[in-house]
């Protein structure tokens, strides 16, 4: 099975475990059975191979989400990267070239696309390799996953099918509509359009050459912010005659919210939390350092995290967005292919991180022409290279940089390190790569 897993959007109305680099797929929320927590990727990832482990795995997605994909599911999953934000026809156009292009998966193979960050059990990703061989063997140009309603909701565009049968060709589709119009559209027999459908390789590879004018992958890589903004449903889904939707009644949540999210969490607290016995339907996640404790409260959900603590009332967390649009600060945690960082503070001419480095990785070799750089290291041990000269590290040891020079880290252990940043002008976008040997 080839499957594209689309990974998209900052994830606000998750706000403050999401952030522009973090979406709300990489929080780490669900319990395994080790004792351990897994993201919603993760947990896709993990799925997907339990029921087909030879599936070919591609997540199509923006370049700032690569390192943290890295980060949790390894290097040998199959990254197709959107130069910039282009909705979901070019985004899945990008991927059908790039598995064909750089991948040479044939023409005539299937290919499943859905979201990254579906709550769902493993049945549904049965139904996906059913979904695929459909579109391989069948047909139609395109065979869609419709989820059976379980309420009438406002939040999904519906298909309506031509029959009731599991598998039926697709009468028409409706936007997301009120709660009455979504009652007479469920009584009709519709289905949720959750954005998950199959192709012929070549079906979506000769609708992109009809549509954008490029000759191969890295052609389409090139142009790819001219690209008009467009979804996948209008450019192509709503224009297409041969269709088909097969029928999905097993689980399937959109946790796009606290309030759903809540609703799929295990334990009532993840992180150092004390709930008292007047608490009712209160859950807390908390990153921090420090406890959280809640009284009396009913309803609620709290999440304290580096980039700033909720607290509201379960209902009203979906209408978060605005507020937190307001909220101008920068990035205070991020996952990284190596590791990870967290700003512990900033002032007028310096800022001070928190940095992991997991073991066997290494930062990016770089410079920095504005800032001078200090490493505490507090605990591990690895190798610092500084202007082409290695030296060993450990907890105690201290490394100075001054502006201009190369540096990195290299992990033998998991290493920690305290790095201070000094300058007026410090700034993620000061820093040059280079390849180690030069």
């Amino acid at each position: 099975m080839n499957i594209v897993l689309l990974s998209g959007g900052s994830g606000k109305r998750l706000w403050p475990l999401s952030n522009d680099i973090r979406s709300k797929q990489f929080i780490k929320i669900f319990k395994t059975e080790d004792g351990n927590y897994e993201s919603m990727v993760q947990r896709v990832y993990r799925q997907i191979r339990k029921v087909d482990a030879d599936a070919k795995v591609t997540i199509a997605t923006s370049k700032t989400q690569v390192s943290a994909i890295h980060n949790q599911l390894g290097e040998q999953v199959g990254i197709s990267i959107e130069p910039c934000r282009r909705d979901t026809f070019p985004a899945i156009a990008l991927a059908t070239a790039y598995l064909h292009d750089v991948k040479g998966v044939s023409p005539e193979e299937a290919v499943v696309v859905c979201p990254v960050d579906p709550y769902v059990n493993d049945d549904y990703f049965a139904a996906l390799k059913e979904l695929g061989n459909r579109a391989e063997e069948g047909e139609a140009n395109l065979v869609l996953m419709g989820i059976e309603p379980t309420y009438p909701s406002e939040k999904y565009g519906y298909i309506i099918p031509e029959q009731a049968d599991q598998i039926s060709h697709v009468a028409t589709f409706k936007e997301k509509p009120d709660t009455k119009t979504a009652k007479e559209y469920i009584k009709k027999g519709a289905l949720w359009n959750g954005g998950v459908f199959a192709y012929k390789l070549r079906y979506v590879l000769d609708k992109a050459h009809e549509l954008l004018d490029f000759t191969d992958y890295q052609d389409l890589f090139g142009k790819y912010d001219t690209l008009t903004k467009i979804s996948f449903d209008y450019a192509v889904v709503e224009k297409e005659d041969n269709i088909e939707v097969m029928r999905f009644a097993g689980e399937w949540k959109d946790l796009g919210t606290w309030n759903t999210l809540t609703e799929a969490m295990e334990e009532t607290a993840i992180g150092e939390a004390i709930l008292n016995d007047q608490c009712a339907n209160v859950h807390v996640i908390n990153e921090l350092d420090v406890p959280v404790l809640c009284m009396g409260l009913k309803d609620v959900v709290v999440s304290a995290s580096p980039e700033g603590i909720l607290v509201s009332d379960k209902e009203q967390s979906s209408y978060i967005k605005p507020y937190v649009d307001k909220i101008d600060q920068q990035i205070m945690f991020a996952e990284k292919s190596w590791g990870s960082f967290r700003v512990l503070d900033v002032e007028d001419e310096s800022m001070t991180i928190k940095v992991t480095l997991n073991a066997g990785h290494q930062m990016n070799y770089h410079s920095h022409e504005r800032r001078d750089e200090v490493w505490n290291v507090i605990s591990g041990s690895g190798r610092s290279i500084v202007d082409g000269m290695e030296q060993p590290v450990k907890a105690g040891d201290v490394v100075t940089m001054q502006a201009g020079c190369r540096h990195t880290l290299i992990a033998d252990t998991e290493l920690k390190v305290i790095e201070v940043q000094l300058g007026k002008e410090i700034s993620v976008h000061d820093k040059k790569k280079y390849k180690l040997e030069d």
